[in-house]
């Protein structure tokens, strides 16, 4: 494997960690250490923030494979954390009916 090709395919596995990680806080998958689902929106916003500032950091220097994974990943993630923030907001509103 030549280094090129190496270094795509560590950055794509960093990537979908970062992208697991997210998913897990975003509360849409089970911890794979506990089997439960246990959502965390802070931190999975932090976690889109350093997908992004990665995106930024590295402009100019992806593949359009990595360049497209990247922003597939990104868009996902924000499409999911504001349904996920709606989500929230709505259970609060419920609550204070209540």
């Amino acid at each position: 494997m030549e280094e090129k090709e190496k270094n795509e395919a560590i950055f794509m596995q960093l990537i979908m960690g970062l992208q697991s990680s997210a998913w897990m806080l975003l509360g849409k998958v089970a911890n794979p250490m506990t089997g439960k689902v246990e959502k965390n929106l802070e931190a999975a916003k932090g976690t889109i923030d350093t997908l992004i500032m990665l995106k930024e950091k590295t402009k100019g220097n992806l593949t359009k494979v990595e360049e497209d994974y990247i922003n597939n990943t990104i868009n996902q993630l924000q499409l999911n954390y504001v349904e996920e923030q709606d989500k929230k907001e709505e259970n609060v509103k419920e609550a204070d009916k209540k």
